[in-house]
């Protein structure tokens, strides 16, 4: 299919180019010290990847360890309350540790034991990254360092009580707003002084090249599978596809298998308490080119063009900016990018538990909300949506700051 003289048969090989980018957007803006580090880590990447024993190594570990392939659940009784749209969810929240993260750290932490790397280090902010890379980590018998928010930790108890269990050192950050920008902030800076003996397993489709790319195929597998699964089950592919976005590794990994296909697909951010900046993590809505943590993207910014205070509901989706290629995206025209606020997300998190038996993470129910919007809206037609992760680690702050529905 091409899109915008774009030939998207031959996307996933032509982007990013050798240098990072995607149109505009990426490459790697990094201290001097760094820069052979991230050379290091590209080429073993691109070395690894091609290696038949590497990759049926992941296959494996998707298998056997992680519970793969996922399975889409149709929404049938939630569909059938809101009119003739039907509703589908493709569960990373059945994969082992909870979310989808755990299939890129996976994939991270094996290349970091085949570059004799004795560390990883990263940042989370809502603590599904943290707890998969902590899984990752035990599971291949590396040291393991993640720096989260003094916020995001108290918001996110279970998660934190997970990584401590499984061996992770996590490390409180207090200074700024301490979410994740700081907690990103502080792993580059641990990162810089020991990437001789560690490797920053980052948490999203953002950083310098070549982090993007690698998070972006590491988590390929979830559009495959989903576009694979609903042929199978509908004998056609979706009308729609929609997927939460803050720095966008589940919402890359589930767009990447249908950019090639007529679908609509729809990237839905934080709008927080609303509008007004501060409010809300709505980058793309919002934002302008700028540069940060490594790479070139549309960010949020303050009045000195710095990166802005964000807010969102969802500890991981409160970054001032998102990954370059979802930047690139939106440029192109390619993939539509909408908001759903913090009560909206909060709706939708009890109706899928009420109606459905499933607690989705507060960032999935972003996701959940929109298409509930889309449902409403229309009258036919079908809504895949990226269920990204489970409740479990919500359900404290949810019931500490809002009130149970009654049963009706």
């Amino acid at each position: 299919m091409k899109f915008n003289d774009v030939e998207f048969d031959t996307y996933l090989k032509k982007f990013p180019d050798e240098k990072g980018y995607f149109g505009k957007y990426g490459g790697a803006y990094i201290a001097p010290e760094l820069k052979a580090a991230m050379e290091e880590i590209t080429q073993a990447y691109f070395t690894i990847c091609q290696s038949r024993k590497f990759i049926a190594e992941l296959r494996r570990i998707r298998k056997e360890f992680q519970g793969r392939p996922t399975p889409i659940s149709h929404l049938e009784r939630l569909s059938n309350s809101l009119g003739g749209v039907q509703l589908y969810v493709k569960r990373e929240d059945l994969n082992h540790s909870g979310a989808h993260k755990l299939n890129h750290c996976m994939g991270e932490a094996l290349l970091a034991k085949y570059m004799g790397k004795k560390k990883v280090i990263a940042e989370t902010g809502a603590g599904q990254h943290g707890v998969a890379l902590a899984t990752a980590a035990a599971y291949f018998g590396l040291e393991c360092d993640i720096y989260m928010g003094s916020v995001d930790i108290k918001k996110q108890a279970p998660n934190v009580a997970r990584m401590k269990i499984l061996g992770a050192n996590v490390i409180e950050v207090t200074h700024g707003l301490a979410t994740l920008k700081e907690a990103v902030d502080a792993a580059f800076e641990a990162y810089a002084r020991e990437y001789k003996d560690a490797i920053y397993c980052i948490g999203s489709v953002l950083g310098p090249h070549p982090f993007p790319m690698m998070v972006r195929d590491f988590q390929h597998v979830v559009g495959e599978e989903a576009r694979a699964q609903f042929l199978e089950m509908t004998g056609n592919i979706p009308d729609t596809v929609v997927a939460c976005v803050g720095g966008g590794s589940n919402s890359m990994g589930m767009f990447s298998g249908f950019l090639n296909d007529p679908v609509e697909i729809i990237g839905v951010e934080p709008l927080g308490r609303g509008p007004k900046l501060g409010d809300h993590a709505a980058s793309l809505k919002f934002g302008t080119e700028g540069i940060m943590h490594g790479f070139n993207s549309i960010m949020l910014k303050d009045e000195n063009g710095e990166p802005a205070p964000v807010y969102s509901v969802a500890s991981g989706l409160d970054y001032p900016s998102s990954g370059p290629e979802h930047a690139y995206l939106h440029d192109l025209g390619r993939v539509k990018y909408d908001t759903i606020d913090d009560d909206e997300a909060i709706d939708a998190f009890f109706k899928l538990a009420r109606m459905e038996g499933i607690i989705p993470a507060i960032e999935s129910s972003h996701a959940v909300a929109y298409g509930i919007k889309l449902a409403k809206e229309r009258n036919h037609g079908s809504v895949l949506i990226c269920l990204s992760g489970r409740g479990d680690k919500d359900m404290d702050y949810v019931l500490q700051n809002y009130k149970i529905p009654e049963n009706k």
